[in-house]
């Protein structure tokens, strides 16, 4: 039997990125919300396991969206609590940098643009930097729900993740105010390195 997936740990404390998300938001978001994607593929990975080996009927289009659907969220999710950091917030520096003023005009236009991305999902997804491995341009990219309109061959940088289970305790409906306070806790750090490998 292949390894299954696992719910990644934490670099911080759930308490640690308050006042931005506070403790009982981020334990419910990672413990249950996040954990529920991973128990969810994996599910399914058994379940194609079990029929492959039975010579057994499956509803591919079923089966298969719902795993892409769990899987979507488990990468998304990782990839989210990666960017942030109790000691987040500022700006880029580097070559993130040049190549955000280079492809945006300046930073505060890229926060801007990204900004309006997060709030206008409509629904539930998220909003992501990506580079276009194609034409090498920064990208900003919605994502609806964890697995539709992306753009093929591009590599997320960063996401922001504005299902309302991401922020609803802390910020009701605003999704704004929880957009604005993510800037406050994003990890640099981690995005350069993604960017710069």
């Amino acid at each position: 039997m292949k390894n299954n997936y696992t719910l990644p740990g934490l670099h911080y404390g759930y308490s640690d990125l308050a006042p931005h998300i506070s403790e009982e938001q981020l334990t419910i978001h990672h413990s249950k919300h996040h954990q529920g994607y991973v128990d969810g593929a994996n599910k399914i990975l058994d379940q194609l396991e079990e029929a492959r080996k039975n010579n057994t009927e499956i509803d591919s289009k079923s089966v298969l969206k719902n795993l892409s659907f769990n899987i979507g969220g488990h990468i998304l999710h990782s990839l989210f609590w990666d960017n942030l950091s109790p000691n987040g917030g500022g700006e880029p520096a580097g070559k993130l940098k040049s190549a955000i003023d280079e492809d945006f005009g300046s930073f505060e236009r890229f926060k801007e643009e990204f900004s309006k991305s997060a709030v206008s999902v409509e629904g539930s997804g998220w909003s992501a930097l990506v580079v276009d491995k194609k034409s090498g341009r920064l990208l900003i990219m919605q994502i609806e729900k964890h697995n539709t309109n992306i753009y093929p061959e591009s590599k997320i940088l960063m996401v922001v993740d504005v299902w309302e289970h991401a922020y609803y305790l802390d910020y009701k409906n605003a999704r704004a105010e929880f957009v604005e306070a993510f800037w406050n806790i994003l990890n640099w750090g981690e995005i350069e390195k993604r960017f710069s490998a």
